[in-house]
């Protein structure tokens, strides 16, 4: 990526100010703005986490928010209450004075002497969300945003649940807040007010788990911050960012579907990062693509960003199946519009043993896949910097239900969400079906190329489910993740079913076996048959980004993904580390590092041997000020046919001296979960 060191506009950098709220807290905030901007106010551009300015995003903000300041606007990175250097407490995701106090930050942006009025927001995944929500509430000044990563629904396409199956992330994302919100703010910025505020998060840190594992249904606990309730409801400009690497990537095209206000949608290769720097690439620039459209929308300049096809993404082309590419191979496509009326729906049948575009002879098939099956899926959520992607799908496929191709004598390109319908029954009134569509190379590599699952209780309504008749057949529709593929001459399309996806879906609550009606069920295949206009497509500039921060790496980092198996007990046990190292920023001296640690284990044949454990150590240092800090958070999650058990510690030192522990047990009724 070229390192841009001079701009149109010279910047400065004010490292943080404090925003007061109307009920007397304060938001620490870091801006960035050209040096003339008082004389010649600028646009100010948002972006608004709980992931800490001084430290957990300093890497990314550094690359991104000078770049856009030395092009005339005002980035204010602002840090949520109870994060960072802000007062207050953060209680949980996306709640209402998450909302409101944005508003407010807005307000107070808007009254600045170096602000013309107009303002954006930008984030991505947690910024991302509420970005959209944000614009929900209609805040006058603002006039467009950029969501990356984010959702429109967060029941239904989060990190918490997955097509009714609650996913082992939804333990793993609240261990890693539960760690978050351990953290101290640093005393350079807070003074001697840093213990006290410290403690009182300490204090008020109860795991999130607790409020989660209260809502397993699309309930009005989820549906709050789901624009998807009403899109109307935003009016700004959206431009909708994603990457097919993510598990954040199908709110992009509902987006497109769904919003009256002007909009763009962006899907590359990418994991869970800013495309400027994201992997696996092309990487793009980024961040020229975002002036342009904040150069329309903020400063009303004439930028030919509203004159291109609407839906632009990368269409995969088949390749090695690899948990970790530096590259993905494919090409850039466009649609004008979407939903684009050059996809065609072309219809597979699941004949037994073959995948065929005309049915044949029906045979019931059973599905009873073993409670292990699943360790080469990968992570839901993959950052694409270490190899946590899913790899070769041929052992998972063995333990599936298969459903394979002729060799395509042709290529075959597909943009969207692949559908089946399915006609089954279970032998239990809990179950769930998961799906994969693989490409199969001639050498019989099996690379995954979208999946989806269904919780069949939810067949019918995430809101309001209802239990299986055990031996009742069921037609069902099973919506995979939206996708650009295209499958290669020789090659053979698959579709793989299974009852278990273990570790990422928590088990059912018995050992399941599903009946499967071959020849009466079929695949749905988003076929793109009018390549016209991609070659015409301007390409994207190469990567730019600010000069990156300096830092000191103290401690090395490391990351680790292993799956071991004692087949004395029949136990699997899949295992995740991560270790950031100890990291020393330069220009301040704040030093910060942490190591995750998470286990999975599972015995044969038994769904409720399942058990997550998560262990975080965060650990903070400002030797000048004789500060050393270090919390210990564990996070741990059991179930029984009936209950799921989840218990939780806190351990904080100064030094070696435990200040503070608090320990949380409690036990929630399965809901059809």
């Amino acid at each position: 990526m070229k390192v841009i060191h001079e701009f149109p506009r010279s910047v400065q950098e004010i490292e943080n100010t404090f925003i007061p709220l109307a009920d007397g807290i304060q938001l620490a905030a870091r801006i960035w703005m050209p040096e003339d901007a008082l004389e010649n106010p600028v646009p100010a551009i948002l972006e608004f986490l709980p992931y800490r300015k001084r430290d957990g995003t300093s890497e990314r903000d550094a690359l991104t928010h000078p770049y856009y300041a030395g092009h005339g606007y005002a980035c204010v990175r602002v840090d949520m209450r109870g994060s960072g250097e802000s007062d207050g407490i953060l209680e949980d995701e996306y709640l209402k004075i998450e909302q409101d106090n944005a508003l407010e930050v807005l307000d107070w942006i808007t009254t600045q002497p170096w602000c013309s009025g107009n303002t954006g927001i930008i984030g991505i995944s947690w910024g991302g969300f509420n970005g959209l929500q944000i614009a929900a509430r209609r805040p006058p000044s603002l006039k467009a945003i950029v969501t990356i990563a984010s959702t429109d629904d967060r029941y239904s396409d989060d990190i918490h649940y997955m097509g009714g199956v609650m996913l082992d992330d939804n333990l793993s994302w609240g261990a890693n807040m539960f760690a978050f919100n351990s953290q101290p703010p640093d005393p350079a910025i807070v003074g001697d007010r840093w213990q006290e505020l410290w403690m009182a998060r300490l204090k008020a840190n109860d795991p999130w788990v607790l409020n989660w594992l209260e809502h397993q249904r699309r309930d009005t606990f989820w549906q709050h911050g789901s624009v998807c309730e009403n899109y109307d409801d935003i009016e700004c400009a959206v431009y909708a960012v994603g990457g097919w690497a993510d598990g954040y990537s199908n709110a992009v095209p509902r987006l497109l579907a769904n919003l009256k206000s002007p909009c763009k949608g962006l899907i590359g290769p990418w994991a869970h990062k800013y495309p400027h720097f994201a992997k696996p690439g092309p990487r793009i620039g980024f961040l020229q693509e975002t002036l342009r459209w904040w150069d329309h929308w903020l400063k009303n300049e004439s930028t030919g960003v509203m004159d291109e096809p609407q839906y632009r993404v990368w269409m995969q082309n088949s390749n090695d199946p690899l948990p970790y590419y530096k590259e993905r191979p494919g090409r850039w496509v466009a649609e004008p519009s979407w939903p684009s009326p050059r996809i065609k729906d072309e219809t597979w049948f699941l004949n037994p043993n073959s995948l065929s575009k005309k049915a044949r002879r029906s045979e019931s098939l059973l599905i009873q896949t073993p409670q292990n099956m699943g360790t080469r899926q990968g992570e839901w959520v993959l950052f694409g910097l270490d190899p946590d992607g899913p790899a070769d799908q041929r052992q998972d496929d063995g333990a599936s239900v298969v459903f394979d191709s002729e060799p395509l004598d042709k290529s075959l390109e597909i943009l969207g969400a692949p559908k089946l319908r399915l006609r089954l029954s279970s032998d239990q009134p809990n179950a769930f079906i998961a799906a994969r569509l693989n490409d199969v190379a001639p050498d019989g590599a099996s690379t995954r190329v979208t999946f989806g699952v269904l919780n069949l209780t939810h067949r019918d309504s995430h809101e309001n489910p209802e239990p299986l008749i055990p031996g009742k057949i069921y037609e069902v529709c099973l919506p995979l993740n939206d996708i650009a593929h295209s499958f290669q001459p020789g090659h053979r399309i698959r579709i793989s079913l299974s009852n278990t996806l273990w570790p990422l879906l928590w088990p059912s609550p018995e050992p399941v076996t599903l009946s499967f009606e071959s020849a009466s069920s079929e695949l749905t295949l988003p076929v793109r048959t009018d390549p016209s206009g991609d070659d015409e497509l301007t390409p994207f500039a190469a990567p730019e980004s600010a000069p990156p921060q300096s830092t000191t790496q103290i401690q090395p980092e490391s990351f680790s993904r292993w799956v071991e198996r004692d087949e004395a007990n029949g136990t699997t046990r899949a295992n995740l580390l991560i270790d950031t190292g100890l990291l020393r920023l330069d220009s301040h001296g704040w030093e910060h590092g942490s190591i995750s640690r998470e286990t999975c284990e599972i015995t044969d044949k038994d769904p409720n041997s399942n058990k997550a454990s998560i262990h975080w150590t965060m650990r903070f240092r400002r030797p000048e000020a004789g500060l050393d800090v270090r919390t210990e958070t564990y996070s741990s999650l059991r179930s029984t046919p009936t209950e799921f058990l989840f218990t939780a510690s806190l351990e904080a030192f100064e030094g070696e001296e435990r200040v503070y522990f608090n320990e949380w047990k409690k036990s929630f009724p399965r809901d059809l979960n």
